[in-house]
């Protein structure tokens, strides 16, 4: 379902951030992302001089390289256009998580070690998301070559790492109930009851907009 119809407004500023995972000939996993930050017109930097519309104001690269435990082998980071000429030269600080596992705690760490002033806040940002990546990367590429091993895999696959992460997978929900019935909690007399006054009050919000 699309967004309803804006009201007319003017296009200003775009930010494109792309994730994408690899599997390695070695085994390992990379991780990678790129930022961009581009305007509709042009504006004056005093390091760049005019910056066009469309040319990235900020345009930063992350590369982190994990094994099938999600622990960081390596990692590169890179900025190609940046407001001030001293932005790259924060780049090799990202180093200092290697050996770090993505898991509990992964946040965190990544504020002690390259948050704030200690890093750039951009490529800082790339970061966070890094570990669902990551997960989705690797954890379903597990799952399928398990079944392709085991034509019996779907009972033996046991519990799925997405088991109460959101509302889908809810271990109440019928996702679970279908997909993984070993799993499944049947809701709560209250449970139901609110979740059928959610749908009433958001039932009474569309008609009021009809």
């Amino acid at each position: 379902m699309p967004l309803t119809q804006a009201v007319q407004r003017e296009h200003i500023h775009t930010r494109q951030i792309n994730f994408t995972g690899y599997e390695r000939e070695d085994g390992w996993f990379d991780i990678e992302a790129h930022l961009t930050d581009t305007k509709t017109y042009a504006f004056s930097n005093n390091w760049r001089g005019t910056i066009e519309p469309g040319e990235a104001l900020h345009e930063m690269l992350l590369r982190v390289t994990i094994n099938d435990k999600f622990q960081i082998q390596d990692i590169e980071a890179a900025t190609d256009n940046s407001p001030f000429s001293i932005c790259p030269d924060i780049t090799p600080v990202y180093k200092q998580l290697i050996g770090v596992t993505m898991g509990p705690g992964w946040r965190k760490v990544i504020r002690e070690r390259v948050g704030g002033m200690q890093g750039c806040t951009h490529l800082t940002e790339l970061l966070y998301p890094m570990a669902t990546v990551a997960i989705q990367t690797i954890k379903p590429l597990q799952n399928h070559r398990r079944k392709l091993a085991d034509s019996d895999s779907k009972a033996n696959a046991g519990r799925p790492f997405v088991l109460n992460t959101c509302h889908a997978w809810a271990e109440t929900s019928p996702v679970v109930k279908e997909n993984a019935p070993d799993y499944y909690v049947p809701p709560k007399t209250e449970d139901r009851i609110r979740v059928k006054s959610l749908n009433d009050v958001d039932q009474a919000a569309k008609e009021s907009t009809e």
